[in-house]
């Protein structure tokens, strides 16, 4: 995730980091000038046309159709940043549950036992493998209908933050058995437990349902076939500036479906997703500090 300050505006506007939706749509916006070219050149100078022309009245087309695109892509930024959010509140409870829990368990256990150790290294995994199991590829097809026989070892290895869980509530139990804790302080304990698969459910529904597929496909479809229509109407009132204003209207579009693509799947490794090894070491760091000695940090 970048972080940065909001209120450098000169940086923002003259900075192109890794990113940057130019970047990825250069060869596109490249594409875009020449065909608008073209079209601009055929009217002009090969066909002739005049601004009488029937062609003109598609650029009223353009506005009956510029309100309908704008609702579309705006409700489509709006859920990916919806999912975005999602996560990052998902993986901020996981953060307080391992903190919680490790709290509890710090008080309840004596400061000599062994268990403390054991638990200071098995909260933090917790963590660690969900990171690991939300950015593994086979997660995004665990809802899939069709094999993918590309994905090697495809649901072989086992749902591991699962296991982790289950060590953890095993032990625990151990613990009970042994008069470590008592029946009280065990069901104390197990909202804190028990919520860590609730977030790692959570961000599973995130990661392996996206966007309806009719629908995204259905929003770069308009955006396409919107763009291509510009020229042949903008040419008669603009001309040859038509390439100019195509392009820029193009990168804007294409630049809202980009920003969406990449915070409607928060857990992958891009720059603008969320900073999981991050939150993974703070949440280390902060059990490792509850369960040392009194004194020693």
């Amino acid at each position: 995730m970048i972080s940065y300050n909001p209120k450098k505006w000169i940086r923002f506007i003259f900075n192109f980091h890794k990113a940057d939706t130019v970047r990825k749509m250069f060869p596109l916006l490249v594409g875009m000038a020449v065909y608008s070219f073209g079209i601009a050149y055929l009217e002009t100078e090969v066909f002739q046309l005049s601004v009488n022309s029937y062609l003109k009245n598609v650029s009223v087309l353009h506005t009956l159709l510029g309100f309908a695109i704008s609702m579309l892509l705006v409700f489509r930024t709006n859920t990916a940043y919806d999912r975005w959010w999602e996560g990052r509140r998902q993986w901020g409870a996981l953060v307080n549950s391992s903190r919680n829990l490790a709290v509890k368990l710090s008080a309840f256990l004596p400061a000599d036992d062994p268990y403390r150790k054991f638990f200071a290294q098995l909260i933090p995994t917790f963590a660690l493998e969900l990171k690991n199991h939300l950015q593994a590829e086979e997660t995004s097809w665990q809802l899939d209908e069709r094999p993918h026989p590309e994905i090697p070892n495809f649901n072989r290895n086992g749902h591991v933050p699962n296991q982790v869980v289950t060590n953890m509530m095993v032990q625990l139990q151990t613990l009970h058995n042994k008069g470590l804790l008592s029946a009280e302080q065990l069901l104390f304990l197990n909202p804190e437990v028990t919520s860590f698969l609730d977030i790692c459910g959570a961000c599973e529904r995130i990661k392996n349902t996206p966007i309806p597929y009719s629908y995204s496909v259905f929003i770069k479809k308009f955006i396409f076939l919107y763009v291509l229509s510009l020229p042949i109407g903008l040419v008669f009132s603009l001309g040859y500036l038509t390439i100019a204003v195509v392009v820029f209207v193009f990168y804007v579009l294409g630049s809202l479906e980009l920003i969406a693509e990449e915070i409607e799947e928060p857990f992958g490794k891009d720059a603008n997703d969320l900073p999981m090894q991050q939150m993974c070491d703070n949440i280390k760091r902060n059990v490792e500090e509850i369960f040392a000695p009194l004194g020693s940090v």
